[in-house]
C-alpha cells in the first residue's frame, strides 16, 4: 500500500479544512460554516460510538447542539464536506457507500445537484483510499456511479476530462467554470484542479484558491472557499498527510481557534485516529474492562483474528 489508511483519512479531513482556511486567508468563518464543521464532527462521533450509521442518532446529536442548516445556495456546497465521515467510513464498499451517502443526505432538503456532487466527491475519495484511482478513467467511473440524472454534473465532468486531454491551462478552465456561482461549476473546477496536479497537493489547493499568481476577477469568496475545500479533500485522500506541506500543517496545529467545536486541530486529529480504529475493527479494551482478564486471573487476554474476520460492520 502506497499510504496507510490513517494517512489518507487524516489527509482527507486536513485537506478540506486547509483548503477552506487558505481560501479565507485565515479570517473568521461564517457561523453557518462553523455549524457545518461541528455537524461533521458530531457525525464522526456518532460513527465512533455506534460503529454504524444511525440517522436518528445524527439528528439527535445535532438537535442537542441546536444545529440546523437549510440547503441554501452557500450551505448546499458545503454539505458535501459534512458527509466526509460517511464517505471515509464506507469507502471500501461502493454499494454501501452510495446507500449511506444517500441516507445521510436526508438530513437536509433533497437537492439533486447536492446529491450528485456528494456522490461524485465521495466515490473519487473512495477510489483514492483503496488505491484504485486512475486519472484516465476516473470521470467515466464517476458518471457510471451517478447513473441516470437530470443534473448537469456529468456533462460538466466530461468537459473537465476534455480540458485535461487537451492540456488546457488554468485560465481556460476558469473561463469555462468560474464565471457562474453554481454548485456544478464549483465541483467541476475542484476536479480540474485536483486532476491537473494529481501528485502535488500544494499546487492543487493554490490553484483552487487562486492564490499566488492565480487570480480570477469573477470568482467569489464563496466559490473559492468551496472549490479549495473540495480540492483539498480530494488531493488529501490521494496524497495522504505526507503530501501536505509541513508548514501548512504546523500553522493549523498552532492555531487556537476551534475546528467544528473542538478546542484545537490536534484534537481533531486524535478524533480521526479513533475513527480509523473503529472503522478497522480494533477492539476497544477500555469499553469492556470485565472481559480483559481470565477468570480468577489478572492476566490480559490476547485476541487474534484473520484479516476481515473481526470488523465493526
Amino acid at each position: 500500500m502506497r499510504y496507510s489508511p490513517i494517512s489518507r483519512f487524516r489527509g482527507t479531513l486536513l485537506g478540506a479544512f486547509l483548503g477552506e482556511s487558505l481560501a479565507t486567508g485565515g479570517k473568521m468563518k461564517s457561523q453557518s460554516y462553523l455549524d457545518l464543521g461541528r455537524m461533521a464532527v458530531l457525525g464522526t462521533e456518532s460513527l465512533i460510538a455506534l460503529g454504524r450509521l444511525d440517522l436518528d442518532d445524527w439528528i439527535g446529536r445535532q438537535q442537542q447542539e441546536s444545529l440546523h442548516l437549510a440547503a441554501t445556495d452557500d450551505i448546499s456546497i458545503k454539505i458535501i464536506l459534512a458527509t466526509l465521515p460517511v464517505t471515509l467510513f464506507f469507502h471500501e464498499n461502493p454499494i454501501k457507500l452510495r446507500q449511506n451517502l444517500l441516507h445521510v443526505l436526508k438530513i437536509w432538503e433533497d437537492d439533486p445537484v447536492v446529491r450528485d456532487g456528494t456522490l461524485a466527491v465521495g466515490y473519487a475519495i473512495s477510489l483514492a483510499l483503496t488505491e484504485k484511482l486512475n486519472p484516465l478513467t476516473l470521470i467515466p467511473q464517476i458518471i457510471s456511479f451517478l447513473g441516470e440524472t437530470p443534473t448537469s454534473i456529468p456533462k460538466k465532468l466530461l468537459r473537465v476530462q476534455n480540458l485535461l486531454e487537451q492540456g488546457a491551462g488554468l485560465s481556460r478552465a476558469q473561463a469555462e467554470f468560474a464565471r457562474q456561482e453554481e454548485l456544478s461549476n464549483t465541483i467541476a473546477m475542484a476536479f480540474y484542479c485536483f486532476l491537473s496536479t494529481l501528485e502535488d497537493f500544494r499546487l492543487a489547493v493554490l490553484r483552487a484558491t487562486h492564490n499566488g499568481s492565480f487570480k480570477v476577477e469573477d470568482a467569489t469568496p464563496l466559490s473559492s472557499q468551496a472549490t479549495s475545500a473540495i480540492t483539498g479533500a480530494l488531493s488529501g485522500a490521494y496524497n495522504g498527510t505526507g503530501g501536505i506541506p509541513v508548514n501548512w500543517q504546523v500553522l493549523l496545529l498552532q492555531r487556537n481557534s476551534s475546528v467544528g467545536g473542538l478546542t484545537s486541530f490536534s484534537q481533531m486529529l486524535k478524533l480521526t485516529d479513533t475513527f480509523v480504529a473503529v472503522w478497522s475493527g480494533v477492539y476497544n479494551f477500555a469499553l469492556h474492562p470485565s472481559e480483559l482478564t481470565e477468570e480468577g486471573s489478572e492476566a490480559l487476554l490476547a485476541v487474534y483474528a484473520a484479516p476481515r474476520v473481526i470488523r465493526s460492520r
